[in-house]
């Protein structure tokens, strides 16, 4: 990855209006690196907590979830059963129902529908009020989109460390 440029550095992505650029450039960024540190990762070393810190399968899960959740607030949506089933198990031991390549998969998918939302995001509505969960704390669509890619950010950078350490423990 050294060589390569980042998504950022690759240029405009069509179809996504300038102000909404970097919370697109984020989440491709994301998307390529979780692809290449997760290419390879077994199974058995998803749950694994070191120094009880969160788990690779945590992280997988809370990048979907919370992309998803946000981008919800963005429409000015309420979250669904299905949202609130998969907040509540992010973080739980599933390794009977989930493997890497299938909470990648999600994640995957999950950026692809942001980026589809990012698309068809009007810059009038940038800075309309959105509330958030059940206590509607205030924020905009800029605000909430701009959230979503920090934080996906933030959560690969704590996944590939965490795999890494769950790696090197391993040997």
């Amino acid at each position: 990855m050294a060589n390569k440029l980042e998504v950022w550095q690759r240029g405009s992505i069509p179809g996504i209006i300038p102000v909404l650029q970097p919370v697109a450039h984020a989440l491709l960024q994301a998307r390529e690196e979780v692809n290449e540190y997760m290419s390879d990762f077994p199974d058995e070393l998803l749950w694994v907590r070191p120094a009880g810190l969160a788990s690779v399968g945590f992280h997988l899960q809370h990048l979907s979830g919370v992309l998803d959740r946000v981008f919800t607030y963005a429409r000015r949506e309420s979250l669904t059963e299905l949202q609130f089933f998969q907040l509540e198990e992010e973080g739980t031991d599933s390794r009977e129902k989930y493997t890497v390549n299938d909470l990648v998969d999600r994640f995957n998918h999950q950026v692809d529908n942001a980026l589809d939302q990012i698309k068809g995001t009007d810059e009038s509505i940038l800075t309309d009020y959105r509330g958030v969960g059940r206590a509607g704390l205030p924020s905009t669509v800029i605000g909430l989109l701009v959230h979503g890619a920090e934080h996906t950010m933030r959560h690969v950078g704590q996944l590939l460390v965490t795999a890494a350490v769950v790696r090197d423990n391993k040997k």
